[in-house]
C-alpha cells in the first residue's frame, strides 16, 4: 500500500484582513508550530473591551500536536496574546532574546513560568516535520527575526514584520544574502508581511529620526520636551536618550510600560543608558526645564496612559505648561485617530507646542516594507506560491497584484481571511475549507465572556438608555398590588419629562389591566407585553429605542 503523500496545512487565526492579533498555524502529519500570537486593540463600537485576541478553538482540538510557539519580535500584535493562550496550553516558547524579555514582564503580570528558548539569529530548530531557521530582519524594534521552514513538501518561509535599513541603530542590517540562497533553493511558499504595500519607494531609515530630534532640541532652548512614542521602540528610546545627553539635558521616562522596557532593555544590553543620565520622574522638579526629557507612554492616545492624564490636567506628577515642547513619535493606528486627536487638542490648550507626524515635522518613520523593498524580497526569494499576510483585504488584495505584477501566476496567490486552511503538497496548492476563528473579547479578567450580543446591549445603552418597568403582583391571581413604577437611566432627565414618564406609566398600567380583566397569569407573557407596548409607544414619542427591563415582584 503506498505511503501517503505528505500534506502542509497553512491557517492564519488572525493578522488577515485585519490589523493586529497576527497568529499563524503550520500544520504537517501529527505536528502543529505556531508562529506569533498577538493582540489586536478595540474599535470604537466594542464598548468597554480591553483587548482582543484570537479564537483558540482549533488549537484545542489538536492540542497534542502543538509542538512550539515561535516567535517573530516583541511587539503587542505578536505576543500580547500568549498570557492567554498559556492558560490553555502548556508549549515552549522560541524567541530571540529582547522578544523573550519583553515577554516576560507581561507573564509576570499573569504569574505565568512557560518554558522559554532564546534563539540566535542564524539559528535552527528541528522538529520530526519541521525545520525553522531564524533569520535576522530590521524593524522598528530589535531582535526581529523572518523564518525559513524546512517541510515535507518544501520550504516556506514567513517574512514576520520587517523593513529594509542599511544603517540600524542596533545590530546588523536584513540579511538579503541569506534570502537570496533559499531564493536559489527554492521557495515553496512565501507569507509576506503587507502592511505598507499602498506606499511607494523605500521606507526611510531609523537615524533620520535621530537627525530630526537633535535640530529639534537645538530648537527647543529652554522648553522642556517631552517625547511620546511605543514603548517596545527601543531604537527610538535610543535615539531620545542620545539627544538628550548632547544637549545636557536628563532623561525621566513615565508609564509602567516604558518602565519595564527601558529597564528590560538595558539590563539585557540592547539601550545603552550612560551613568548619572537617567533620573526618576519624582525628581523632575530638581531641574528647570531646559535641563529635562521627558519620556511618556501614550502615542495613541490611550484614555489611561500618561501622555492622557497629563493632557486632562490628571496626572500625579507631571503637569503640561505653557513652555512644554510635546513630541507624539509614533504613526497613528487605524481607529486611534480620534484619540489622539483629542489628546493632540487638549495639550495645545494647555499651551504645549505639539509636533506629530504630517503637518509639522517627520518624526516617525515606519518598520515595515514599502513598495520597493517588497519588491526585493520577492526577486530574491522567487516563491511558486505567495500567502499575503498582515493586512486588511485592500493591503493583502495589492499584494497579490504586486506579485502578479511581478510574474507571479495569479492562481499561486491565496488572498485569504482568518480560518480559511491553505493546503499544500509537493504538487499543488489550493484553499480547503475553514476552521473556527475570530474575535475573543477580553474585558477585565473576564476572557470571552462577552459577545456581540452583549455589544449590541452596551450600544444600546449607550446610545438610547434604559427604561425599568416595576410592578408588583399577587402570585395566584396576577392582582395589581403595587405600580408600576417607571424607572430612567440614559434615556430622558426625568424631571424635565414628567408629562412623558406619566404617560408612560398609564399605558403600562393599561396593559396590566387588560390581562387582569382576561385572567392572565403568564409572567413571560405579561412582560413581553409591556416591553412591546412601551416599546412602541416610546418610539412613537421619542423615536429613540432604549433597552426596556420588566421586574415582577410576587407575593402571596
Amino acid at each position: 500500500m503506498a505511503a501517503k503523500k505528505p500534506r502542509l496545512k497553512v491557517v492564519s487565526l488572525g493578522g488577515l484582513q485585519e490589523i493586529g492579533k497576527n497568529m499563524t498555524v503550520f500544520e504537517c502529519g501529527n505536528e502543529i508550530i505556531i508562529i506569533d500570537c498577538g493582540v489586536a486593540f478595540p474599535q470604537d463600537e466594542m464598548l468597554g473591551i480591553d483587548l482582543v485576541i484570537p479564537d483558540f478553538t482549533y488549537l484545542q482540538r489538536n492540542k497534542n500536536k502543538i509542538k512550539a510557539l515561535l516567535l517573530t519580535h516583541g511587539h503587542e500584535d505578536h505576543i500580547g496574546s500568549i498570557p492567554y493562550f498559556l492558560r490553555e496550553f502548556d508549549v515552549p516558547i522560541y524567541g530571540t532574546k529582547l522578544t523573550l524579555g519583553l515577554l516576560e514582564n507581561k507573564l509576570k503580570e499573569h504569574r505565568l513560568t512557560p518554558s522559554l528558548n532564546v534563539v540566535e539569529p542564524g539559528e535552527q530548530l528541528k522538529l520530526k516535520n519541521f525545520k525553522i531557521e531564524f533569520i535576522p530582519v530590521t524593524h522598528s524594534i530589535a531582535d526581529a527575526v523572518a523564518m525559513a521552514i524546512w517541510t515535507p513538501i518544501g520550504l516556506v518561509v514567513h517574512t514576520g514584520d520587517f523593513k529594509i535599513d542599511y544603517t540600524p541603530i542596533h545590530g546588523d542590517p536584513i540579511d538579503l544574502s541569506r534570502f537570496a540562497e533559499l531564493g536559489k533553493e527554492g521557495v515553496k511558499l512565501l507569507l509576506c508581511e503587507s502592511t505598507n504595500v499602498e506606499s511607494p519607494g523605500y521606507s526611510m531609515s531609523e537615524r533620520t529620526v535621530g537627525q530630526i530630534f537633535q535640530r529639534i532640541f537645538d530648537e527647543s532652548n529652554n522648553q522642556r520636551i517631552m517625547v511620546a512614542t511605543f514603548a517596545s521602540n527601543i531604537h527610538r528610546l535610543q535615539q531620545i536618550i542620545n539627544a538628550a545627553l548632547k544637549h545636557n539635558r536628563k532623561t525621566a521616562v513615565v508609564g509602567r510600560s516604558m518602565e519595564n522596557a527601558v529597564r528590560t532593555a538595558s539590563e539585557l544590553g540592547y539601550l545603552k543608558i550612560p551613568k548619572n543620565s537617567m533620573i526618576d520622574i519624582s525628581e523632575i522638579n530638581k531641574y528647570t526645564d531646559k535641563q529635562l526629557v521627558i519620556i511618556t507612554t501614550g502615542s495613541q492616545g490611550e484614555p489611561m496612559a500618561a501622555l492622557s492624564r497629563m493632557a486632562s490636567g490628571e496626572h500625579r506628577q507631571v503637569e503640561i505648561k505653557p513652555n512644554d515642547k510635546v513630541i507624539i513619535s509614533a504613526s497613528v493606528i487605524p481607529g486611534n485617530e480620534k484619540t489622539i486627536g483629542r489628546v493632540i487638542n487638549d495639550l495645545m490648550r494647555l499651551g504645549a507646542e505639539v509636533i506629530y507626524e504630517g503637518p509639522t515635522a517627520d518624526i516617525h518613520v515606519s518598520g515595515h516594507a514599502k513598495i520597493e523593498e517588497l519588491k526585493l524580497i520577492h526577486a530574491l526569494l522567487k516563491p511558486k506560491y505567495l500567502m499575503p499576510i498582515h493586512g486588511e483585504y485592500k493591503h493583502l488584495k495589492l499584494h497579490k497584484d504586486l506579485a502578479v505584477m511581478m510574474g507571479m501566476n495569479k492562481k499561486n496567490v491565496f488572498v485569504m481571511n482568518i480560518g480559511d486552511v491553505l493546503e499544500l503538497t509537493d504538487k499543488f496548492a489550493k484553499m480547503e475549507g475553514s476552521v473556527p476563528a475570530g474575535q475573543v473579547f477580553v474585558d477585565g479578567i473576564g476572557v470571552g465572556d462577552v459577545g456581540n450580543v452583549v455589544l449590541r446591549d452596551r450600544k444600546i445603552l449607550s446610545q438610547d438608555g434604559l427604561i425599568i418597568v416595576v410592578v408588583t403582583m399577587e402570585r395566584q391571581s396576577s392582582a395589581i398590588i403595587a405600580g408600576p413604577d417607571i424607572i430612567s437611566r440614559g434615556f430622558v432627565y426625568v424631571k424635565e419629562s414628567e408629562d412623558l414618564m406619566d404617560e408612560a406609566r398609564n399605558i403600562t398600567m393599561n396593559a396590566l389591566e387588560k390581562c387582569e380583566k382576561n385572567h392572565i397569569s403568564d409572567w413571560s407573557y405579561i412582560k413581553n407585553l409591556i416591553r412591546d407596548t412601551l416599546k412602541e409607544f416610546v418610539w412613537h414619542k421619542t423615536k429613540r429605542r432604549p433597552m426596556i427591563l420588566t421586574i415582577i415582584q410576587n407575593v402571596d
